[in-house]
């Protein structure tokens, strides 16, 4: 009896598991954390806001489609996949291009085109890596004995989702005080800008 007691799973122990895995798979950099990191440093805090609300919203779309086995429908239609990966390869260079030549937030930077809701949940829902990790987290979950139920690892998924992204903000925000030196600012937001580039490329290629 006791021993049954402590081999069976217990709600806790899926939650800590789900959150550990969702943290290393899908906290990983990969085009969307890098793109609201990027977007942090070179717009800061407030303007970055309405960008990463939309990776956000749009990755917590991919869970959804991921949770209700509709990706392989998705990838099978004609012509959907390219054009969604060339819609999201397009914007990704536009949004390195904006990054790149961003000015110091102390010049008008802050000012400068920022990336908008609309961009953020296009990239989001065209990010394949965005369907591999969630995919994978969601097939170890679904391995064990489930205790918590689809609808609480969705709760669990999705307030996991908004805390990496807010984190990887929060990480991209903390460079911007370097941004009013214009040399300093022009070398971080290159990096960033390749950075997203080099990572979105990785992911396509998995």
């Amino acid at each position: 009896m006791a021993g049954n007691v402590l081999t069976e799973a217990q709600p806790w122990q899926q939650v800590l598991a789900l959150v550990m895995a969702a943290a290393v798979v899908m906290g990983s950099p990969g085009p969307a954390t890098m793109s609201v990191t990027a977007v942090g440093a070179a717009c800061g805090l407030r303007p970055s806001l309405r960008y990463t609300c939309g990776v956000v919203l749009g990755t917590t779309a991919v869970l959804l489609v991921v949770a209700a086995g509709l990706v392989g429908v998705l990838t099978s239609t004609p012509g959907l996949a390219p054009s969604l990966t060339v819609a999201s390869a397009a914007y990704i260079l536009y949004l390195a291009f904006t990054i790149a030549t961003a000015l110091p937030l102390g010049e008008g930077g802050d000012e400068a085109a920022r990336p908008t809701f609309a961009g953020g949940f296009m990239l989001a829902v065209a990010n394949p890596k965005a369907y591999v990790a969630i995919g994978a987290v969601f097939a170890g979950a679904s391995a064990q004995t489930d205790v918590l139920g689809l609808p609480a690892r969705l709760l669990v998924l999705a307030a996991m989702i908004v805390a990496i992204h807010v984190l990887w903000l929060f990480a991209g925000t903390v460079f911007a005080r370097f941004l009013r030196n214009p040399l300093a600012s022009r070398i971080i937001n290159l990096v960033f800008a390749v950075t997203l580039v080099l990572t979105a490329a990785l992911a396509a290629l998995r």
